[in-house]
């Protein structure tokens, strides 16, 4: 087996769970043969937004084809 790890980062308004889900959900949905996650950094932008932007950003790995 071989694995490709790529980086997500995910938002949300309401909490880094939120966020990290949100960039779960994404890899779930465009990515064949999800195997595990890890969360690598969390922030929060609070500048240039209304109230808090929680991110996460998650390394994904998936199997590749053979």
């Amino acid at each position: 087996m071989v694995f490709k790890k790529i980086t997500l980062i995910g938002t949300s308004a309401e909490s880094f769970d939120h966020a990290v889900d949100d960039a779960l959900d994404r890899a779930e949905e465009t990515l064949d043969n999800v195997y595990w996650a890890e969360v690598q950094e969390m922030g929060v932008e609070v500048a240039s937004v209304d109230g808090r932007q929680y991110q996460a950003e998650v390394e994904v790995a998936f199997e590749l084809d053979e």
